[in-house]
């Protein structure tokens, strides 16, 4: 059960992924229009390119929640698992929470956190 399992795993995975698209494409049908080829905004037709440039500061809100986000999933094993791992276990989040804290006093200082 070593790697011969787990190259069968691989090929078979590949298999089908790629036999799901093949037999997709053999029996949906498929048509190509205008309209299917322009972006959607929730029904008001486009006028003028699609691609435009957002401002960085949508970026950095994204970027600052995903931080806290993972800070999270992070803190519930820990919280779980405080009995058992005590004193230790207990240093190392409040490191982990001082880490974290110091990035988001960064991001305020330098204006990450004003919206426009």
């Amino acid at each position: 059960m070593g790697s011969s399992a787990l190259i069968l795993l691989v090929i078979l995975g590949i298999a089908f992924a790629v036999g799901g698209i093949l037999i997709s494409r053999l029996i949906a049908k498929s048509s190509s229009n205008i309209v299917k080829g322009e972006p959607y905004e929730c029904g008001i037709p486009t006028t003028g390119t699609s691609w435009i440039q957002f401002n960085v500061g949508y970026y950095l809100f994204a970027l600052i929640f995903l931080i806290f986000d993972v800070e999270l999933v992070f803190m519930y094993p820990w919280a779980v698992a405080v009995k058992k791992i005590g004193m230790p276990g207990l240093i190392e989040i409040i490191i982990f929470m001082f880490i974290l804290f110091m990035g988001l006093l960064y991001a305020w200082k330098k204006g990450a956190l004003k919206w426009m």
